[in-house]
């Protein structure tokens, strides 16, 4: 699975993204954050208040009860705003 860090979520792991094997066939958006925290402490301080977290898979902004697949691509960003 491959995932991607937009914003100060890229800047605070240092990366702009990670791919990892799942042992599940899906998990909920919320598990794979949980799962992220534990790869690093740079990791755990970026994903540490998913209140100011969201999360598009495939492309589209999806809630974090929300389950994805092994092949699925998910975006990790902050909080957008418009103008």
């Amino acid at each position: 699975m491959n995932i991607k860090y937009f914003s100060w979520l890229r800047d605070r792991i240092g990366i702009e993204e990670d791919d990892i094997e799942l042992e599940l066939e899906s998990i909920s958006v919320k598990e794979l954050i949980d799962l992220l925290a534990k790869k690093s402490d740079r990791h755990f301080e970026a994903l540490k208040d998913t209140s100011i977290i969201r999360c598009a898979v495939n492309l589209e902004v999806v809630n974090f009860d929300h389950k994805i697949s092994k092949n699925d691509e998910v975006a990790l960003f902050p909080p957008m705003t418009g103008g």
